[in-house]
């Protein structure tokens, strides 16, 4: 990010990275932090399977995965990538004529995992495949299918041998003159992850696939990928990411967004900024909230919106938000607007009138852009 000198301690230095292209979507050197999921669907059921790439990209997927374990689903996915809004990433496992089929239908990036796709020969048929279809591809390294000469070395996973088994196979790409991949190094447990992305973004310029992989359900699994992957985008590592969620994965890119903005990496829709509520509230907060988190799901803008329940803190968090509404007394509140008191409003007709008041600023915002261009 760039210099502020307003706020230096928000500053956030980017680790230097070399940028390839996963279809049209830069990833690494200084193009954003992408948002990528995974679909759970069949791959096989296209019409499943692309509800639900394109329930991904409307909620700010940039990049969507789809597994291709059997060479029916090979075939399905030719349809798939035609209809899809955004590229799609081929999961491969184990066999390599999937990765070959995969590129071939289309896919904008091919993730194998060298560890149990086969042998050397193998994997420089893939590729050649990439290369033939203009396919990057993701070196995914999993704490859980390390090779075995490395798990005899080390004795068990551990940083070091995940770094070594992903410089090995980088070494492949490149001996192959291959140079269009990026890399990922994911355990389900935070402690490793951090220090094998620490281990790997130290050993190499390709861009990182940040993930805490099998992290959990909704709520165990947010946690656990906000303090791993929190942490190394904070240090400056990561060119884009996937929360591993057992979750819609819709989930999955609302809470990688969330990561994303609460560090001012990427921004997009509104962030509401809210109190736990207390007793001195003057409406309900926690109602409100989650009634205007889905009212206000289609705004895209960037912008902010405070929903405080009461004077203590709400008029000094509206200074610093778009939209603000602050609980007072007698079944009414204060609107503010752009940072200043603008008028009271009542408490049972506040969400509708809140939701009128984002969208017309989003409107604002969006206009200034397109003017400024």
């Amino acid at each position: 990010m760039s210099l502020n000198h307003v706020r230096p301690w928000r500053d956030i230095y980017r680790r230097k990275s070399r940028q390839i292209m996963v279809g049209n979507v830069p990833v690494g050197g200084d193009a954003p932090i992408t948002v990528q999921t995974m679909t759970n669907t069949l791959t096989t059921d296209v019409a499943a399977t692309v509800a639900q790439v394109q329930a991904a990209a409307e909620a700010g997927a940039d990049i969507v995965r789809v597994s291709v374990p059997d060479e029916d689903s090979a075939k399905a996915l030719k349809e798939i990538v035609r209809e899809s809004p955004v590229p799609i990433v081929a999961d491969i496992h184990f066999h390599y004529r999937r990765g070959i089929e995969a590129a071939e239908a289309g896919a904008a990036c091919l993730r194998i995992n060298p560890g149990n796709i086969g042998n050397e020969q193998r994997v420089k048929e893939v590729i050649k495949a990439a290369r033939d279809h203009n396919c990057s591809i993701r070196i995914g390294v999993n704490a859980g299918s390390l090779e075995r000469h490395l798990l005899e070395k080390y004795g068990e996973p551990c940083p070091e041998a995940m770094v070594e088994s992903g410089l090995e196979h980088i070494r492949i790409l490149q001996d192959n003159d291959f140079h269009e991949f990026k890399i990922s190094v994911k355990a389900s447990d935070v402690f490793l992850s951090a220090a094998a992305y620490q281990g790997i973004a130290e050993a190499t310029d390709a861009p990182i696939h940040l993930g805490i992989t099998e992290s959990g359900g909704l709520v165990s699994g947010t946690i656990k990928s906000a303090i791993g992957l929190g942490n190394l985008l904070w240090m400056g590592i990561g060119d884009t990411i996937r929360v591993s969620l057992s979750a819609d994965p819709v989930e999955e890119v609302k809470v990688g967004f969330e990561i994303l903005k609460s560090l001012g990496l990427r921004h997009r829709g509104v962030n509401i900024i809210s109190c736990p509520s207390c007793a001195r509230q003057g409406f309900d907060v926690i109602k409100t909230v989650e009634a205007l988190e889905h009212r206000l799901e289609h705004i895209k803008t960037p912008m902010s919106l405070s929903i405080i329940g009461c004077v203590v803190n709400g008029p000094g968090e509206a200074l610093m938000t778009d939209v603000g509404f602050t609980g007072g007394g007698a079944g009414s509140g204060m609107v503010y607007l752009a940072g200043k008191a603008s008028h009271k409003m009542s408490n049972d007709q506040m969400i509708d009138h809140i939701v009128e008041e984002v969208e017309k600023k989003a409107s604002e915002l969006d206009a200034a852009e397109e003017a400024a261009e």
